[in-house]
Formats: structure tokens, sequence, C-alpha cells
């Protein structure tokens, strides 16, 4: 196999792949840093963003690029009324309930998804999409498109936690919780700022995923173990942590094929989260213990 090979059939899927799973873990990293539990229905709010974005397609004639704005406050909207109704009661009870209620929610929203839209596979553009040729590599629009919009949409999230007044709030309950509410932050206003970020996020991450592929009723739950592994690889709370985990993991999954089946594909990022788990548990970047 040829280096221009490697690039154009493993290194830039596994790119894409790995922004895409970047969009994800970086709303789970930023969950577990404030609420301090594991969100196991974020998956699933990334299919309902998908779908959402589908239905706008269909419905409108737009192309889903434009209808990416929509998803992103509908599944934003979703994400703040779901912790309202079902987790916020159980803010004070033992972490492991709403993790467990968090399992329920996600089965909630695949149902839903399911009864609205149906099980059958679903595209948001038909026909063939041929790749460009830039110096021998083989690189599609969208390709393109996902990648610069996870740099933008996490480029805009760290100058929004790094400069602005409830960014650092937010910081600040991630650092110390008990420090930022005897210093007078609004503990309510940054657990909706969190949920409409993270809900925002997933749903970019489903419809670049949709994009790119397919949309499927279980896509969302698929890429939930490769996203939780980018999160831990990277440093839990740490942002460009999830950015940096989500490339490996996307890289590492793609690069897999060359020596394992691709029935295997899925249990890579399986084994580096279990390696994490053991060997480093903060992550490259030093982030929280889960």
């Amino acid at each position: 196999m040829g280096f221009l090979e490697l690039v154009n059939f493993y290194i830039i899927p596994g790119i894409v792949l790995g922004s895409i799973y970047a969009l994800g873990a970086v709303g789970i990293t930023l969950i577990f840093a404030i609420l301090r539990y594991a969100h196991l229905a974020h998956g699933d709010l990334a299919t309902l963003g998908a779908f959402v974005a589908f239905a706008v397609v269909t419905g409108i004639g737009v192309s889903p690029y434009a209808a990416l704005p929509v998803a992103i406050v509908a599944t934003a909207l979703v994400a703040v009324g779901i912790d309202k109704v079902f987790y916020e009661h159980l803010r004070e009870r033992p972490k492991i309930i709403t993790v467990i209620a968090s399992l329920g929610i996600a089965l909630m929203v695949r149902a839903v998804v399911q009864v609205i839209w149906g099980v059958d596979s679903e595209s948001y553009v038909r026909g063939i999409s041929r790749p460009d040729v830039y110096f021998g590599l083989r690189i599609r629009d969208r390709e393109i498109y996902t990648v610069l919009a996870m740099l933008a949409l996490v480029g805009a999230l760290y100058v929004f936690l790094s400069r602005s007044k409830w960014g650092k709030a937010m910081r600040a309950m991630s650092d110390n919780p008990n420090l930022a509410l005897l210093s007078g932050i609004d503990n309510k206003t940054v657990i909706v700022l969190t949920w409409v970020i993270a809900g925002g996020l997933c749903a970019a991450a489903g419809v670049f995923l949709g994009i790119n592929t397919e949309l499927k009723s279980m896509m969302g739950w698929q890429m939930l173990l490769p996203m939780f592994a980018a999160a831990i690889l990277g440093g839990v709370g740490r942002v460009e942590g999830a950015v940096l985990g989500g490339l490996i993991v996307g890289l590492a999954e793609e690069l897999s094929v060359l020596i394992l089946p691709s029935e295997y594909k899925a249990a890579t990022a399986f084994v580096i989260l279990l390696f994490m788990l053991l060997v480093r548990p903060t992550g490259i970047l030093r982030g929280k213990v889960l």
C-alpha cells in the first residue's frame, strides 16, 4: 500500500470521524465536569438532532448545512427540557441514579425517533458524491466542512469559556462547585448553559455523521462508546482533550482495519477506553477521574 492510499482511505476518513466524535465528546466532558455524572443519553440526543435536520431538509428542501442551526437549537431545548423534567429532582441523590435514569432517557429518545421517522436508513442527499483531488489527496467537500465546523464550534466554545462571564462561571463550577456557589454564581443558569451547549454539540455531531454516512435510529447509540472513549482519553473536563481524544479514536478505528477484520472496528474504542482507565484514568491532559 502506498502513502497516498493510506492517507486517502484511512487517515482522512479517520480525521473526519474523529472530528464527529470530538463534537460529542466535548458535550460529555462538559456534563461530567459540571454535573459530575456520565450522560448515557448523549448519543441518542445526537440521533434526534440528525433527524430534526432531516425533517427540515425534506420539509423545506434546504441543504443539511442550512438545517444545522435548527437542529442545534431544537436539540438544545430538548436537552434543557430533559434536565428540568427528569434530572433536576435527582440532583441531590447519588449520581449513579442519574446515570441509570439517563439510560432510560436514551431509550425514550430513540423510541421517539423510531416512531416518528421509522427504523429504515435515510440520507440527506441522494446520489454519489465524488471526491475532488488535491495534490493526490481525494477529499470530498463534506469532509472539509465537517472538520472546519468542528474547529469553528470548539473554537467558539473555547473563547466563550475563557472570555465571557458565564463561561468563567462554568469553569469555576467545574473546578470547585462549593466555592463557586459561595462566590454567588447562579448554579441554575450554569446548568442550563451546560445543557444548551451539550445539546447543540450533540446535534452537530449527529448531523455531520449523517452527512458523511447515513441516518439510522441506532447511529447515536453506536457512537456513544467512542465519544466516551475520546473524552476519557483526552482528559474528562478538558475541552481540548476531548478534541484530541476524538481525533485519536477516529484514526485508531479507521487504521485498525489494516490488522483486524472490519467487524472488530467498533471494538477499538472499547480497547482504548479500558486501556486508559487502567493506565492513566486522568487522560492525556490530566482531566478529572470518572
